[in-house]
């Protein structure tokens, strides 16, 4: 099994307990992928190719995303402690069932996002946040030029050699906007043809615009 063909799900933080169980920080917002028996996928820090173990069973901890599972091949807390830092995960075939309007995270990301009213490609999604509603994160195709004070480097400040070669100029990080993921804002999800459309609120793609407005 290739990394390409897997669902990252969690991430095992800790060791649980003497007998093996260990305490798993979910990415997934299905708890039966730690409930359910049956086969899973792990990475290691220092075994990056997948290998399949078994959950046996699993239990989340009352408000909060964390779960406690027991694998098979862990027996105790020495195994349990070598694991820390794993990956877990599920095969790509191996989705929930979803209720109409419901959307894995990974079949947002890399979407063109489209403003609906004007046809206009904005940019494309790049991460899905949780807040109450789901929020998407969008990268701009269209980079504001972001203006910055150019300062002389005073180079007889830095005393090594070996210093002055260090000193880089940081680029900018790509601006992204958030648009939260509700149908009267993101009224259509194309995932055949990769793309969203949203009908931005005066003000959501470019903030000047509300303050324009009051």
């Amino acid at each position: 099994m290739e990394i390409k063909d897997l669902i990252a799900i969690g991430t095992i933080v800790a060791p649980q307990g003497l007998k093996g169980e260990l305490k798993v920080k979910t990415d997934s917002d299905f708890p039966e992928r730690f409930e359910t028996a049956g086969v899973r996928w792990i990475t290691s820090p220092s075994q990056k190719q997948p290998q399949p173990v078994d959950l046996l069973q699993g239990r989340q901890i009352p408000g909060k995303n964390i779960f406690i599972i027991k694998l098979a091949q862990v027996c105790d807390r020495t195994q349990a402690e070598t694991l820390k830092g794993s990956t877990l995960y599920v095969e790509k075939t191996e989705k929930p069932y979803l209720e109409p309007g419901e959307y894995h995270v990974a079949d947002l990301i890399n979407l063109e996002v489209y403003n609906q009213q004007t046809g206009e490609n904005i940019g494309v999604v790049i991460d899905v946040l949780s807040a109450g509603n789901d929020i998407l994160e969008v990268k701009l195709h269209k980079q504001p030029e972001i203006k910055t004070e150019e300062k002389e480097l005073d180079i007889s400040k830095i005393s090594r050699i070996s210093k002055r070669k260090k000193v880089k100029i940081k680029k900018p990080k790509p601006v992204t906007i958030l648009i939260p993921f509700v149908e009267e804002i993101v009224p259509i999800v194309d995932l055949e043809n990769g793309r969203i459309e949203v009908n931005p609120p005066t003000g959501l793609l470019n903030p000047k615009e509300a303050e324009e407005v009051e």
